[in-house]
């Protein structure tokens, strides 16, 4: 079978980084068969798009912002003649080898196989935690050494940059490529709105449960954030307590493990504010208990009633 791609990207107010991003798919020895743009931008992103004719691109205007949203509207338009349906981030860039070595992948992969994700090679490197990766942290069920793992607390584990491909039960959408048939029902998660903190992990820990997730080693991809398009670090310490619950709560996770996390997390935020005198850690630390706060004195409406386990 000959596979091929519809690429998304969603994107907002960021046209030079959206540029870079095409410039690194027209220079793929075998890239994607169409991109869908969808474009939340104040002004359109159109005349970034005309700059690349080579490339198959079909845009579209898609309003109030939201990741979730716009992956979804991307995915009702694309070809159906694609096979498989991808992400990548409008931030991202991509080595000119990538897409012809995951679409090498995909030809050889097994039915079981339903995502498979790039290789991310620019992580930043992170102080490692103690209390993240000791034994403790582990049998309490609130974070694991192993990497692409989720713990019942909710918590995600990141893969950094790999030598050989492995299999994973959560992948990031901001460079990943999933068979078509995934779409029959399982699509972004719309709760996560606006700043759509963990629509990647519900989405693809969703399809997990029903087949396998890949990260191939030969597909390289690199990360630029972009200061564009960021919240504040109290908007971003809500969204984290209230989007990590939603989570744990859609899944069927412990509640009270996730609860510890989240302290934790609180606490973790509060000492780095004090210590650096940073102000945005300390409106994160403020935001995560005004969310928590609000959490603790009401069952979200929005989210399925289930125990802890």
């Amino acid at each position: 079978m000959t596979h091929r791609i519809s690429l998304i990207v969603a994107t907002k107010d960021r046209p030079d980084d959206l540029k870079r991003l095409l410039d690194s798919l027209r220079d793929q020895t075998a890239g994607p068969a169409e991109i869908v743009v969808v474009d939340a931008s104040s002004e359109p992103v159109g005349q970034v798009i005309a700059e690349f004719p080579e490339l198959t691109v079909l845009h579209l205007r898609h309003w109030p912002p939201s990741a979730a949203a716009q992956r979804n509207a991307g995915i009702r338009a694309c070809d159906p003649a694609s096979t498989l349906i991808g992400f990548a981030d409008d931030d991202t860039t991509f080595e000119p080898q990538a897409f012809a070595n995951m679409l090498n992948f995909w030809e050889h992969a097994e039915p079981d196989v339903l995502g498979a994700a790039f290789n991310f090679r620019n992580l930043p490197r992170r102080g490692n935690s103690i209390l993240k990766h000791s034994a403790l942290a582990e049998r309490l069920g609130l974070y694991s050494a192993r990497p692409g793992s989720v713990s019942l607390s909710g918590w995600q584990t990141v893969v950094g940059e790999i030598t050989e491909t492995q299999f994973v039960e959560w992948l990031p959408s901001g460079a990943s490529i999933f068979r078509r048939e995934v779409f029959g029902k399982d699509v972004f998660d719309e709760f996560f709105q606006s700043y759509s903190y963990l629509e990647d992990l519900d989405f693809s820990y969703t399809i997990s449960r029903a087949g396998r997730l890949a990260i191939v080693a030969d597909a390289g991809f690199s990360h630029f954030p972009s200061p564009v398009g960021r919240v504040s670090g109290r908007q971003f310490g809500r969204c984290e307590v209230r989007n990590r619950l939603y989570f744990v709560r859609k899944h069927r996770l412990s509640l009270a493990r996730c609860y510890l996390g989240l302290g934790i997390r609180f606490g973790m935020s509060a000492c780095s504010a004090l210590l650096h005198w940073d102000s945005n850690m300390l409106s994160r630390a403020l935001g995560n208990i005004e969310e928590l706060v609000v959490q603790s004195a009401a069952q979200p409406t929005n989210a399925p009633t289930v125990f802890s386990r």
